[in-house]
């Protein structure tokens, strides 16, 4: 009987092991498999330049600047530049180019893609600044060995790898208050959540900051005395892990402000109107010169407008309103209403009063975040007898509100602002907007770059979505199409009022360059909009697209964040 049952399991494990070895021959095919697909789908994407970062990344306006595109590049690789005033020529070296940057180049973050005859790379930020700008240099890990910065400057420099730590030295004089800004995560995307300390030249610890821009630190420290002070980064992984140690990496990348001259927080208004001329600075070490800033019409992109200041360390991103902005609280306008307010103490509440008609749909937006200004901000609708009507918080963590109302009742009503957390404070400052449903359209297309074989035609969707009403017709053309390529806007096998389709086809290869998608209505300029796609990883948008001529590929384009 053991017998018979020792002869029972050695037959099981035998069987046992027949199915492992199985297993595993099923396993490594598998892998083979995914090895040989990905050798193909590489080589398919050979032709195409790649780009996972620049470095550095960024200038100063005025000055010419090696960079290194880390990625997949070679000989044949250009590079291609959104807006005015930069230029990028390919080095000697793959992956080298030179970016000028001219001295009247508008301050701020401007695009990159490298590309060649058979397509392009994604889109990279690159930063244009107005401090002189110097690069890390190795070893400064220990506050007694931190590179000596002769002034204020923007540093560029990495965290190249895991317990790497940067120091930074220059002296200031006591009163002055000392800025210290990181960006790293909130526009270059580095994957890194820094961490910003003002240190003694003895290691004492005296300012620590972390997460004030989203996941980069930022620091105002005003100094109690004359000497030499040290600013110290460094990072953990902006996306969490079980490592207890400072992270770093070859992206890791960042831009570093130090400076005691001007650095501008925000603006007020924190939005222009066509009537506006211009706003006042607020931030650190702002000067009579400087509080007052001019408004350039040079600057506007899109929706956005760029003020700056020579002498000031950086520019900030308002908004441009085609509405007139009005000032102060307690005004007693008819909507649409666009108008900056901020609340001084915790606790309080900003309040604008309105005339509203019966039935009227208005919708009501408070901005403070997407400014990187801290206000979790509540709104309230009062009537008359301060009953509150309608109220709205945040949708989610660190964003802003918007809230619909419809009067029951012609009648003056009372808007109020407060944080969701009753703070408050000088940069607890918002946009109100309240509008009415006025008809507008504005344009999306799926992707940033296109392929098209060559002989053949691209078919690519642009959607029209139509807002408040808006019925016009709206006609598509193509704006800067490199030469060659044809358009035809394509009829529709069944009408649809929201989309139209266009064909893009050229007969040779060899082609690449940008161009742009725009919608018009017939007799009304006013109309114009430009379609715009998703940039996922950097939860932005662009209206610059791409097109290449090729018999190539182009790589997958990652899938939109919904």
């Amino acid at each position: 009987m053991r017998r018979a049952n020792h002869r029972g399991t050695e037959a099981q494990r035998e069987d046992q092991n027949r199915e492992r070895r199985i297993q595993w021959s099923s396993s490594l095919l598998f892998l083979f498999s995914l090895c040989l697909c990905a050798s193909v789908v590489s080589s398919s994407f050979a032709a195409a330049p790649s780009i996972t970062h620049l470095f550095p990344a960024g200038a100063q306006r005025g000055t010419t600047t090696e960079i290194t595109a880390f990625g997949t590049t070679d000989k044949t690789t250009k590079m291609w530049a959104s807006g005015k005033g930069l230029s990028v020529e390919p080095g000697k070296d793959s992956g080298k180019f030179a970016v000028k940057v001219g001295a009247d180049a508008v301050p701020g973050t401007y695009w990159l893609r490298a590309f060649n005859n058979d397509g392009a790379s994604s889109l990279r930020p690159f930063i244009v600044g107005m401090l002189p700008e110097i690069m890390e240099k190795e070893p400064n890990d220990d506050p007694k060995k931190a590179q000596m910065l002769d002034g204020p400057a923007i540093v560029n420099g990495q965290l190249a790898k895991p317990g790497d730590v940067d120091c930074f030295a220059i002296a200031a004089k006591k009163g002055q208050t000392l800025v210290a800004s990181l960006e790293a995560n909130r526009t270059l995307k580095s994957p890194m959540d820094g961490v910003l300390q003002i240190v003694s030249t003895d290691g004492f610890v005296l300012e620590h900051n972390n997460d004030y821009h989203g996941l980069d630190p930022q620091i105002a420290y005003v100094v109690p005395k004359d000497g030499t002070y040290i600013v110290r980064a460094f990072a953990f992984p902006s996306a969490p892990d079980t490592s207890i140690r400072f992270a770093g990496a070859e992206t890791y990348v960042y831009r570093l402000t130090v400076t005691t001259g001007g650095f501008l927080d925000y603006t007020m208004p924190l939005a222009i109107g066509p009537n506006a001329k211009t706003v006042e600075a607020r931030g650190w070490n702002i000067t009579d010169e400087t509080r007052t800033l001019p408004i350039s019409m040079t600057a506007v992109d899109e929706s956005n407008l760029t003020v700056f200041h020579p002498k000031l360390a950086n520019p900030f991103r308002t908004r441009f309103d085609k509405h007139a902005t009005v000032p102060g609280a307690d005004v007693l306008p008819v909507p649409p209403i666009c108008t900056s307010l901020a609340i001084s103490q915790p606790g309080e509440e900003a309040s604008l009063r309105f005339t509203g008609k019966k039935g009227q749909p208005l919708s009501i937006q408070v901005e403070s975040r997407s400014f990187g200004l801290p206000l979790d901000p509540v709104i309230r609708i009062l009537d008359n007898d301060k009953k509150q009507l309608a109220r709205a918080e945040p949708a989610k963590l660190a964003g802003d509100t918007a809230l619909s109302f419809a009067p029951t009742a012609d009648g003056n009503y009372t808007i109020t602002v407060g944080d969701l957390y009753g703070a408050g404070g000088s940069r607890h400052a918002f946009l109100l907007r309240v509008m009415l449903p006025e008809p507008d359209y504005d344009l999306s297309v799926v992707a940033d770059r296109f392929a098209i074989p060559p002989g053949k035609a691209l078919e690519i969707p642009v959607k029209i979505n139509r807002k408040n009403g808006f019925a016009k017709p709206v006609e598509i053309a193509a704006e800067g199409l490199p030469a060659g390529v044809k358009l035809e806007v394509k009829p529709a096998a069944k009408a649809d009022p929201n989309s139209v389709t266009i064909a893009l086809s050229a007969e040779k290869a060899g082609i690449s360059g940008a161009f742009r998608l725009v919608g018009r209505v017939k007799d009304e300029p006013a109309f114009t909009r430009t379609a715009r796609t998703l940039l996922p990883e950097f939860e932005d948008s662009t209206a610059d697209l791409w097109l290449a001529v090729t018999d190539s590929p182009m790589p997958p384009v990652p899938p939109k964040k919904k």
